[in-house]
């Protein structure tokens, strides 16, 4: 469903299909004797009295016929991450309920329980999180309309002031729209076209094809797409928010846009979720989009490898060897484990190339840490305590949390090849998500500080969750956002 806002200096009451009021943990409106509707108060407390308040969050009653006045509950001392859920369930409490119209005042919104002078932006953020929704597909497409008025008589109040939601938004959904997208239509040619369209808004994109790939020696990356018709890409978004020298945040993406398996073939059963393999990609990608449209004040570039792994007559073999970027050789014993394959070769490339402060990569890289955290937290592997913790304390603010797992060196002797350097599976067996990121560390060669978030069970939700009504979740952007706006802006 789509949100129109519109502030309005003056308005028909008798127009009003929705009064909508924000309340103290009682019930009881601030702000209220200021406003026409005041006149209803009597209603009002005599409907309050009749409904049990304790374990409600939303009341609605009617005023006359044609109109109702709703009330939202707000809680003293919440946090951000509540308001937020808080829009989130009034919007699923609209819908159910069919109300399309509401109408806010700005004389409450000042005088509600919540100090903060963002609370509105939040509030609606909530909405819009939980609203969206992808249909781009359907031929009867009933995509309605939420109105969400404000009476601004004294037009003093302002929303999105510094655009920091609007952009989160653009940047999650965007986000969220290209994980939704099927393989036949979001492949990696089709891919790097719209990434290159974001030049438009300030970033810098360069797209390194096959041809320059090959070059520079990128052949853990290539060997992923060889069995694919489509291209096999490295993309680099840029964005320069400041005119220092200061070492960029680097950020760095797997975007296997479908993984069959390979030559490895998965099952039949749920082979179409792994449209779903490029969800860290596209999370780098909605990032460096809300990073570019808040003018964000730093320096950061974000790196997403495209690839289609598919079992083509030229598709990389089980027992293949590969020589990577970083020099180092990959005995591929198993072709599906292969986002580790596109990750070495753009990690060793984002450090090498850029010097970042820091790598933070996102993937949906193993299964095995869906057995360990579900889909409460991604999986959190790094090199670097201080970066653990930023990363940890952003996700509980926003939401999107993380949970650290070890690595220790003791993990190597499980991806130790007798042919190569390394192998990309273990297959002693256990430890499936901590081997996976023991693989990727190897790739990190001067010290840089380093986090590999494993986003398999967070990327997507079939049932939906607090902050968002199931599909793609664009799990990472507020986390990472956060991060930056924390830490190093």
């Amino acid at each position: 469903m789509s949100i129109k806002i519109r502030l309005k200096s003056s308005l028909d009451e008798k127009l009003v299909k929705n009064h909508v009021f924000f309340t103290d943990q009682d019930f009881k409106i601030s702000g209220f004797k200021k406003l026409s509707i005041f006149k209803s108060s009597n209603l009002i407390i005599k409907s309050i009295n009749a409904n049990n308040i304790n374990d409600k969050n939303f009341l609605s009653f009617n005023i006359n016929p044609t109109q109702k006045i709703i009330l939202i509950k707000i809680k003293n001392n919440q946090s951000s991450l509540d308001i937020e859920k808080v829009g989130a369930d009034f919007y699923s409490y609209l819908k159910s309920n069919s109300f399309f119209n509401t109408t806010f005042y700005e004389q409450n919104i000042k005088n509600s329980n919540c100090k903060n002078k963002y609370f509105f932006d939040e509030f609606i953020h909530g909405v819009e999180l939980k609203s969206y929704e992808f249909n781009k597909y359907k031929s009867k497409n009933d995509n309605k309309t939420l109105e969400v008025d404000v009476l601004n008589k004294n037009r003093s109040f302002k929303l999105n002031q510094n655009k920091r939601f609007s952009s989160l938004i653009e940047g999650t959904n965007f986000t969220k729209d290209l994980v939704s997208e099927p393989g036949n239509i979001l492949h990696p040619d089709e891919y790097a076209k719209r990434l290159l369209q974001l030049k438009k808004i300030g970033l810098k994109i360069n797209v390194y094809d096959k041809i320059k790939l090959k070059k520079l020696g990128m052949n853990a990356l290539l060997g992923v797409g060889q069995g694919s018709i489509r291209g096999s890409y490295l993309v680099t978004l840029e964005w320069k928010g400041i005119k220092s020298k200061k070492k960029p945040l680097a950020f760095v993406g797997k975007g296997v846009c479908f993984d069959t398996g390979g030559i490895s073939l998965k099952p039949a059963k749920f082979m179409e979720d792994m449209t779903y393999d490029m969800a860290g990609s596209a999370v780098v990608v909605g990032l460096m989009k809300n990073l570019a449209l808040r003018k964000a004040k730093i320096n950061a570039v974000g790196v997403v490898g495209l690839v289609e792994n598919m079992p083509g007559g030229n598709a990389q073999r089980p027992g293949d060897i590969v020589k990577s970027y970083s020099g180092k050789t990959i005995e591929v014993l198993n072709t599906d484990a292969e986002g580790r394959l596109v990750l070495a070769d753009a990690l060793t490339f984002t450090e090498k190339k850029f010097k970042p402060e820091f790598i933070v990569d996102l993937a949906t890289l193993t299964g095995a840490i869906i057995v360990s955290l579900g889909s409460e937290f991604a999986g959190l592997f790094s090199n670097n305590d201080k970066l653990s913790k930023q990363l940890f304390d952003s996700g509980q603010k926003v939401g999107e949390k993380v949970w650290r797992m070890p690595l220790h060196k003791n993990y190597d002797k499980l991806i130790n090849s007798k042919n190569a350097d390394m192998q990309n599976i273990n297959y002693v067996g256990g430890a499936g998500s901590t081997t996976a990121a023991q693989f990727l560390q190897r790739f990190i060669l001067n010290k840089t500080p380093w986090a590999h978030l494993d986003i398999a069970g967070m990327a997507f939700s079939k049932y939906g969750g607090a902050l968002n009504s199931g599909g793609a979740t664009g799990f990472g952007v507020r986390l990472l956002n956060q991060l930056i706006e924390d830490h190093y802006e």
